[in-house]
């Protein structure tokens, strides 16, 4: 399971990448919406799948931290 979600992580973010190259180039108004919408799903998809994957990191890394360095 965690391999296959680990390949789906990369294959979203190679997605993202390949959106954004192609935002740098010269669309029309129809074509950079469209692909400004898939950007978004790739984004929201890997977000959660992400969060799945690795449950407990994600958790810890939005936890507040005091000015000592600890976690709150």
């Amino acid at each position: 399971m965690l391999d296959e979600n680990l390949a789906r992580i990369r294959a979203h973010r190679s997605n993202i990448h390949r959106y954004r190259r192609l935002l740098k180039t010269r669309l029309s108004e129809l074509e950079r919406q469209f692909i400004e919408r898939r950007l978004s799903e790739e984004r929201s998809s890997l977000e959660s799948l992400t969060t799945a994957t690795f449950p407990v990191a994600f958790s810890a890394a939005h936890t507040p931290i005091d000015a000592r360095g600890a976690m709150q």
